[in-house]
């Protein structure tokens, strides 16, 4: 969800990829069609793994893993942790309310980012690569 919402809310400032630690292989059928019915395009979205290419080159990583950034990752100091809830199996609410969540993130780090407030070791104003782990 969190790429898709960056992609659109956020394209400004964030260069949104996805990844998990133990990716499904299919991203979740409730996951396509919350987003496709709050407007949100579904296009390119993929379950893939996390590479250390895509780690080494982002410049912020938005850990939604539910295990602290500098447990998971080696380089924890561009590491956000969001502690968001795994919607995986539940009913449409949650997925939807996950969803408020996730945007809502999103638009708070997309506002630091656009006032130039310092996210991570790199520089403000200027667009983010930014990888998201579930």
């Amino acid at each position: 969800m969190a790429e898709a919402i960056a992609r659109r809310d956020a394209g400004d400032v964030i260069e949104p990829s996805s990844a998990g630690l133990t990716p499904l292989g299919r991203v979740e059928a409730l996951t396509l069609q919350t987003l496709a019915n709050n407007g949100y395009s579904t296009e390119g979205l993929e379950s893939k793994p996390v590479l250390v290419d895509a780690l080494e080159t982002a410049d912020i990583v938005v850990n939604m893993s539910g295990h602290q950034g500098g447990i998971a990752f080696q380089n924890s100091a561009k590491v956000e942790d969001w502690y968001v809830e795994d919607p995986y199996g539940a009913e449409r609410e949650l997925y939807q309310r996950i969803f408020q969540d996730i945007r809502r993130r999103v638009g708070e780090l997309a506002g630091r980012l656009r006032n130039g407030v310092r996210t991570g070791p790199q520089e403000g104003g200027r667009r983010r690569k930014s990888v998201s782990k579930r």
